[in-house]
């Protein structure tokens, strides 16, 4: 076995001790131009390894029409562990003589039009665990919407994995449930800013302190 697979085994046998659901590593030199990093910092970074874990799907089935204190607590709590292990999985890549950059969960830069420094559901879908759904989503076959990510960049020699050619089908059971009208056809289509406006409108309700909805995320739960 060639150093590369060697590599990817020992890093997904890591993360599947850690707790992690779902393992992949993209190919992250056509995204980088997208990253919100000097690119100084990026260079010598040419993989991503995406990481997730899914929502419990009794804590979603409580949303209704607007987020609840339940799931923004759970949501807090699997970003923690998101953010924990992947610290964890970077610390062995690092004991290993290679650059390692963990991204956190759910950092985001810029809210109104809903970025990172990096797309984790970009990565991870180049890195094959799933694809951009109609809710502008990674959708997992395993899980759907309902699941959170997290991403290492790293110079670490590792195979790297493929795309699922997939998508979301006749499915449009989000752009039903959508409060505010954001989704469409296509994920390009996504409408920010009708999204963020409605975020905004249940902070002010003081539904929870914090922009997150899941209405779609509910509505979207794969296909296994």
């Amino acid at each position: 076995m060639d150093q590369q697979k060697q590599n990817y085994h020992k890093l997904k046998d890591l993360a599947t001790n850690l707790g992690f659901r779902l393992f992949g590593v993209a190919d992250i030199t056509r995204l980088k131009g997208e990253f919100l990093f000097p690119p100084e910092v990026i260079k010598d970074l040419k993989c991503g390894i995406a990481l997730g874990f899914p929502l419990q799907g009794q804590v979603l089935e409580e949303i209704s029409d607007h987020p609840t204190p339940l799931y923004f607590n759970h949501y807090r709590q699997v970003n923690n562990f998101l953010d924990q292990s992947a610290l964890k999985l970077a610390a062995f890549i690092q004991e290993q003589g290679y650059k390692a950059m963990p991204i956190p969960a759910s950092q985001v830069i810029d809210w109104q039009n809903q970025k990172g420094q990096v797309s984790h559901k970009k990565i991870a879908a180049v890195a094959g665990l799933g694809w951009l759904g109609r809710n502008n989503l990674l959708i997992t076959p395993q899980y759907g919407a309902q699941v959170r990510l997290v991403t290492i960049l790293t110079d670490m020699l590792l195979t790297v994995d493929k795309p699922l050619i997939d998508n979301c089908g006749d499915c449009r059971a989000c752009i039903a449930t959508c409060p505010a009208k954001a989704i469409k056809e296509t994920p390009q289509d996504f409408d920010h800013q009708a999204c963020f406006a409605v975020l905004k409108e249940f902070q002010r309700k003081k539904y929870v302190p914090q922009y997150i909805c899941g209405i779609c995320v509910k509505a979207c739960k794969g296909k296994k």
